[in-house]
């Protein structure tokens, strides 16, 4: 593209891209952006943008955990990139892939949960399920999550994302027939220990049908649920 140095699409010594990943596991590598420099960002854009150009890869590419400056540098190099601000995530190309599987719900518990659950909806709309997020229907007013019974019933797969005590998934698995992906968050006081606190209250569960995943893994969660969800 112009304006770019050659030189920046060389990866060696930064990053070795499995570009092979889409025709092997039907979803193409996600690139985690937190830790990486503005520069090695901008590497690895280009080299994928090369790679699509080529057909070496398919699929939209996500790249997560993406800070403003990263953001701006995966911009310059793919403009059209989807950026959304809130879940720190930039998908190219922009236009996700017709919805296929079943329905994935993604419930969040409250507004300071909303990262990470708009994380998972767009790693689930870029792999291809039908998604629908519902917002802050956490256990501190439990007629917010009943209201949303039928969307439990018509879920094949279900993300919860909760801070604080981390309850919702245990309850959303108590009413629900599909699997659940639960998803800790760093959100909360002193004692939510950066979302320890939560962690351990979906890993003891006492709903059956709950899986969890690491603190904040909005990707990881999406992930999953989407496999979960896809087409027999």
């Amino acid at each position: 593209m112009s304006g770019i140095p050659i030189d920046v699409a060389d990866l060696d010594g930064i990053a070795e891209l499995d570009l092979g990943r889409a025709a092997r596991r039907g979803f193409p590598e996600a690139v985690f952006c937190a830790g990486k420099t503005v520069a090695q960002v901008r590497a690895i854009a280009a080299r994928l943008r090369r790679a699509v150009a080529a057909r070496e890869t398919s699929g939209a590419v996500l790249f997560t955990r993406a800070s403003a400056e990263q953001a701006a540098a995966i911009r310059e190099v793919l403009p059209e990139a989807l950026h959304d601000e809130t879940a720190r995530l930039l998908a190219w190309p922009p236009t996700a892939p017709e919805p296929s599987g079943g329905l994935v719900a993604v419930f969040c518990a409250g507004t300071s949960d909303l990262p990470v659950a708009r994380e998972a909806l767009l790693t689930l709309t870029y792999l291809g399920r039908p998604t629908e997020l519902a917002v802050d229907v956490g256990v501190a007013g439990l007629h917010r999550i009943l209201d949303r019974i039928d969307l439990i019933d018509r879920a094949r797969a279900i993300v919860v994302v909760a801070g604080m005590d981390g309850a919702l998934a245990s309850v959303v698995a108590g009413l629900a027939r599909a699997p659940v992906v639960a998803v800790p968050t760093s959100v909360g006081y002193g004692a939510a220990f950066g979302g320890l606190a939560p962690l351990l209250t979906m890993l003891n569960a006492c709903a059956p049908g709950v899986g969890v995943v690491n603190i904040d893994n909005g990707y990881g969660a999406g992930h999953l649920a989407a496999q979960i969800a896809a087409p027999a």
